[in-house]
């Protein structure tokens, strides 16, 4: 356990130095402050817009760059290390590599979990100043958890990419594919699914299918308590299918911890 907190104190600090929490935290806090105060706009409003469409505008945010953000900081953890040479020199220490990799992710995710709580609280305290809603600090509870979640997810997703290429460029290519995949590909094949198909999917099917993507269950679980009327489309067709929050954030804490054990075992049968 001490080798995992001293990797992972490393990497923080690492993060710190790159600036790599201070650029993600205004980024996120830049970004959710527009959208809670312009966020109603689109309906000739401006102000700090409603709990409700606060939330959908940010899981709409983040569920693009939460997943590009963790994969830019994670993607050369390993592949990185091991073109400088590093990687041997710290598999010299008295440290597993089940404990090197877990001490990165900690490390790692912990700057994305710190940037997320400080970007995306910025929105719960603007919301909490301008309204008396008593589900503000629930509902961004919620938000904020699987927010972290999502990108852990994709932290771990980067490991794999990072384990399986052996030059650093090509697992930037790599990750940016992922991010291309997951965030933009797979709705447009499932929308293409949905409109191909006579039958089409049912409500079940279509939920089943959205839960191979953690961004899809992000936007699900995030998007299950609100009214009908801030959500369209396939979305809302999923959101009827009766998963609850519950199985939801357990289906992301899956796409956290298959990726990591699929990345451990990657790594430990890899030779430097």
């Amino acid at each position: 356990m001490n080798q995992i907190l001293t990797v992972a104190n490393k990497e923080f600090h690492d993060g710190l130095r790159n600036r790599w929490l201070v650029s993600i935290t205004f980024i996120f806090a830049i970004l959710s402050l527009g959208l809670t105060y312009f966020g109603a706009a689109a309906s000739g409003t401006i102000g700090v817009a409603s709990l409700a469409t606060t939330i959908a505008s940010l899981s709409s945010l983040a569920v693009f760059l939460i997943p590009l953000i963790a994969l830019l900081v994670s993607y050369d953890s390993f592949v990185g290390e091991q073109e400088s040479g590093t990687l041997l020199l710290l598999l010299t220490y008295p440290i597993s590599k089940s404990q090197l990799l877990l001490g990165k992710f900690v490390g790692q995710g912990s700057i994305i979990a710190l940037a997320t709580l400080l970007g995306f609280g910025t929105s719960a305290v603007l919301i909490a100043v301008n309204s008396n809603q008593s589900n503000i600090i629930p509902t961004f509870t919620l938000f904020i958890g699987s927010a972290i979640l999502l990108g852990l997810s994709f932290t771990a997703i980067a490991y794999v990419i990072s384990l399986l290429v052996s030059e650093k460029s090509k697992a930037a290519g790599l990750a940016l594919v992922t991010w291309f995949l997951f965030a933009l590909v797979f709705d447009l094949a499932l929308l293409a699914l949905l409109v191909g198909v006579d039958d089409g999917l049912s409500q079940q099917g279509l939920t089943q299918t959205m839960l191979l993507n953690p961004a899809d269950i992000f936007r699900l679980i995030n998007l299950t308590g609100l009214d009908n009327t801030e959500v369209t489309g396939a979305l809302a067709t999923a959101l009827k299918s009766g998963f609850s929050v519950m199985q939801l954030l357990l289906s992301l804490i899956a796409w956290v911890v298959a990726p990591l054990v699929l990345a451990i075992a990657i790594f430990r049968g890899k030779s430097l």
